[in-house]
């Protein structure tokens, strides 16, 4: 056998398994959930990159953002032109090591999560990301539970994407899809600054 008929023998074995693995798969009953988290760059980005899929789609998206504060960058700029699509709260008032003040990060991450429960629940969302609330999970600034049990109060229609690293381990167990970036080498070890269109 020629490496070109092996090739076309391999190729249909592969085909037959994922035949059969779609004829047995079920379709979605409700919105899925997605935790992207790790120590790499890319989370947000992810999520960004659905967004626009989601948008492409015709599909309304809501967007809450826990840690980010107002400060200019790409992603917002773009999105800010597609108004009539996206719903977008950045609530969060910028780093933690910035603002240093316990109750007041607190206060400031629950509000956000209120604002983010009722995008939920609205039911007028295909799309929510909640983007860096595992920074906020993380922190002590909101609870897990508190948090699968605004998932699970979500609208039938609404998939919600969570970003930030260090996602909790409930949080993935309930998840549907857990991607991990892992960092092999990022410019700043190197002493290089954030890079605007690249990094924000």
């Amino acid at each position: 056998m020629t490496e070109a008929q092996s090739h076309v023998e391999r190729m249909r074995a592969r085909q037959a398994d994922h035949r059969k693995r779609l004829a047995s798969s079920k379709t979605a009953q409700r919105g899925l959930v997605l935790v992207y988290t790790g120590d790499g760059k890319g989370k947000s980005s992810s999520a960004f990159g659905v967004i626009a899929r989601a948008l492409g789609w015709g599909q309304k998206v809501g967007v809450v953002q826990f840690i980010k504060g107002k400060w200019k960058t790409g992603e917002r700029q773009f999105f800010s032109k597609l108004e009539d699509q996206i719903d977008w709260r950045t609530m969060g008032e910028g780093f933690t090591w910035n603002t240093q003040d316990l109750d007041r990060d607190t206060a400031v991450a629950q509000a956000a999560f209120d604002q983010a429960r009722s995008l939920l629940q609205s039911g007028d969302y295909d799309l929510v990301v909640l983007d860096e609330i595992n920074i906020a999970l993380r922190y002590g600034y909101l609870s897990e539970a508190s948090v699968i049990e605004g998932l699970e109060t979500r609208s039938a229609r609404t998939s919600v994407i969570l970003t930030g690293r260090d996602a909790k381990p409930g949080l993935c167990e309930y998840a549907d899809l857990v991607s991990e970036m892992r960092a092999l080498k990022h410019p700043f070890e190197a002493g290089i600054k954030a890079v605007r269109g690249i990094d924000f």
